[in-house]
């Protein structure tokens, strides 16, 4: 996950038949960022969680829509729209329980991740019509 700069990773995406999954946004990625991205986004660093069986709680229903990619379609971003807060809850690698309440873009994060847990990527939820080659776009620009 850190070698390829990712922000989560799901036991599924590996090959792994079990309900567990890493989130970290690490103070260089989030500093790689603009600015005025990470303020649109909402967007605030945190240390790597491991959850194992977790379950999501949405605290907030409003949808907030931005591009998302992934290392299972790697190269490819589409916008997709997310819940604006959840909880999450599930057990520690120690076995204790754990409950984080997120919102903006870690909350985005969480839900990305929760959804590979159920066999989702985020090309299935995504607005088909933004869906793009960042190729392409490195290119074009």
């Amino acid at each position: 996950m850190r070698r390829r700069r990712c922000v989560g990773l799901s036991a599924p995406q590996l090959g792994v038949p079990l309900q567990v999954l890493a989130l970290e946004l690490p103070e260089e990625l989030f500093r790689a960022c603009a600015p005025r991205l990470r303020e649109l986004r909402q967007m605030e660093p945190f240390p790597l969680r491991v959850l194992v069986n977790p379950s999501l709680r949405v605290l907030d229903r409003n949808l907030v829509t931005f591009p998302e990619g992934c290392e299972s379609v790697a190269g490819f971003l589409a916008y997709v729209p997310r819940f604006q807060a959840v909880q999450i809850s599930g057990l520690d690698p120690r076995g204790e329980q754990v409950v984080w309440q997120a919102s903006g873009w870690t909350a985005r994060i969480i839900q990305h991740e929760m959804d590979h847990l159920q066999g989702c990527l985020f090309i299935d939820k995504m607005d088909s019509k933004t869906f793009t080659n960042v190729h392409w776009m490195e290119v074009n620009d």
